[in-house]
């Protein structure tokens, strides 16, 4: 379909990256987000090889890959510091086609508002309804303004307005019994490899430390929590220091490197799969559509994604909208889905819902050739559109 008006709604990775993607398919685009300013939501993220193939083939793989980190290989090591697995991650790049690049939130949509267009993106636009015609749909927002186009893309995140309308009911977000404290420290003797990503685990605990650009690490730490804590961020050193008490060393000097102030304390959440991600002329995609625990690092890689496949729907086939729409559901729904469940119970192992479970698991890691883990990672980077 041609001379398309695009409103989306939400300025983060899948908004943006959708926006691109549409402007570069000659469509018009507005951009609307309720923040008053753009501030990403975590420090890091794991771009995996699909999510990259993406972002390259929009222009984006030479300013991306002098963000990203080199990211060579992975291990586990208990919270004893005894080694339970190293997997050189070399044979799946050359198995996958593309290195993955973890890389600064920041930097990352830094580079997608460059290319969207930094004066095209409209803040302190908070979406509170939708409607629809025939041939029309209607973002309204807060402060009485109207966006109306050819189609409406809820980017909106976890509390997604736009979800509301496509579903015709809300969803609450499920909260997954576990805090993740992330930040970004410089690299430094004793704490991890350059091209190395570690992650502790033990307790139904976990630490790690990943390489992104500007010789600096990406760092999370989880450990399960009950729902409503709060700790102010100049305690958060002191908070860590007393839950990973004892790990080993490299875990020690990592909370000592950071800075309390800027390292993020959120409880995570993720939602139930929805029954549709489109209604008429309304689509949902990333964290409105799918959001899920970062336990398989694929949250940011889905939305990339969902950019692609809609995108594409909308420029090969003509009949309509609505029925573009229908295919990129169609499409999907499953994928999507079925990794939000996969990192559910992921998550449930990692953070010792069943401490039995999580005790196997430890086990298991020990005994997982290298070969299986870089396997099932194939599968999920070559399940996706770009393979």
């Amino acid at each position: 379909m041609y001379n398309l008006k695009a409103i989306v709604v939400g300025a983060g990775i899948g908004g943006l990256t959708t926006a691109i993607a549409l402007k570069q398919a000659g469509y018009t685009v507005e951009i609307y987000d309720r923040v008053s300013a753009l501030r990403p939501a975590g420090a890091g993220i794991s771009l995996w090889s699909n999510g990259v193939k993406v972002l390259n083939r929009l222009g984006l793989g030479e300013p991306l890959a002098a963000l990203g980190g080199t990211m060579n290989r992975m291990e586990y090591r208990n919270h004893q510091d005894e080694p339970l697995s190293h997997i050189d991650l070399m044979p799946l790049i050359h198995q996958v086609g593309q290195r993955p690049y973890p890389v600064s939130r920041t930097d990352l949509q830094e580079m997608l508002l460059n290319a969207a267009g930094r004066d095209q993106v409209q803040l302190q636009m908070r979406c509170v309804g939708v409607e629809e015609t025939a041939d029309q749909v209607t973002a309204i927002f807060e402060n009485g303004h109207r966006a109306t186009g050819d189609i409406l893309v809820g980017a909106d995140g976890i509390h997604s307005l736009v979800r509301e309308y496509v579903l015709g009911a809300s969803i609450t977000p499920r909260y997954a019994n576990y805090v993740n404290w992330n930040g970004i420290v410089d690299a430094q003797p004793g704490l991890c490899d350059a091209d190395n990503w570690v992650i502790y685990v033990g307790q139904g605990k976990r630490a790690s430390m990943m390489p992104i650009g500007g010789d600096r690490f990406y760092y999370f730490f989880g450990a399960p929590m009950a729902k409503g804590t709060i700790v102010e961020p100049a305690d958060r050193r002191d908070e860590l220091a007393e839950i990973f008490a004892d790990w080993p060393a490299p875990v020690q000097k990592l909370i000592q490197a950071l800075d309390p102030l800027s390292t993020n304390r959120l409880e995570i959440h993720d939602i139930d799969p929805p029954p549709r991600l489109a209604r008429g002329r309304a689509v949902l995609i990333g964290d409105a559509a799918h959001a899920t625990t970062p336990t398989l690092g694929q949250g940011g890689c889905q939305a990339v994604e969902d950019a692609e496949v809609l995108t594409r729907y909308l420029v090969t086939t003509n009949i309509s909208v609505p029925d573009a729409l229908q295919r990129y559901e169609h499409e999907r729904k499953d994928r999507t889905a079925a990794l939000v469940l996969k990192a559910r119970q992921r998550t449930d192992t990692i953070y010792g819902k069943d401490p039995a479970l999580t005790e196997a698991w430890y086990e298991e890691l020990k005994q997982e050739s290298p070969e299986a883990v870089t396997e099932a990672l194939a599968k999920v980077i070559l399940g996706g559109p770009m393979r």
